[in-house]
């Protein structure tokens, strides 16, 4: 199995963060991994990209240029998302915030709330987390066995009292779609 993923949004929406997650867990779960993170020169509101790669063989090259699945965090990002998705691909629409929906017709498209249900759950700053949970369940490259451990270890011990909201988040994501 490989799964090549491109997560897009906006600085603050922690793509990058979500995009390190999503490898800390496959590594975890014994995959082979890449992650390629890209961001613009602003600390908040410029764009963020992160392209990652899971696999149980050996991995080539860690770009990833026709993803297998496409998260779409914010309107800006459809574009290059559709563009770039593969053929028959997977693209996961946050649709708090991505009202349109893409031309292509060769493709499979899913939404989630991925924003309000993270303000739900008492922040809107885990809507990365729900895509999470929402891409390994459609994708199933992740199966989130130790979930709890891996954030555990991914945030600083100042952090941990967020564990659990994380963990809500990814759950109701993964519940979502």
């Amino acid at each position: 199995m490989t799964e090549k993923s491109f997560f897009a949004g906006f600085g603050g929406q922690g793509i990058i963060s979500m995009g390190q997650i999503w490898v800390y867990c496959a590594m975890k779960e014994g995959g082979n991994v890449t992650f390629f993170p890209f961001y613009g020169a602003e600390k908040r509101g410029g764009i963020a990209r992160a392209s990652v790669i899971i696999s149980d063989e050996e991995i080539a090259s860690p770009l990833v240029t026709t993803p297998d699945s496409a998260l779409v965090m914010n309107s800006d990002s459809l574009p290059l998302c559709e563009k770039a998705l593969k053929q028959g691909g997977l693209m996961l629409i946050n649709s708090s915030l991505v009202k349109e929906r893409p031309a292509r017709g060769d493709i499979t498209v899913v939404t989630v709330e991925a924003t309000g249900i993270a303000e739900k759950l008492g922040g809107g700053k885990v809507a990365n987390m729900v895509a999470l949970g929402a891409m390994a369940k459609r994708t199933s490259a992740l199966r989130l066995t130790d979930i709890e451990a891996v954030l555990r270890n991914f945030f600083p011990p100042d952090k941990h009292k967020f564990v659990a909201m994380n963990v809500e988040a990814i759950q109701a994501g993964f519940n979502a779609v």
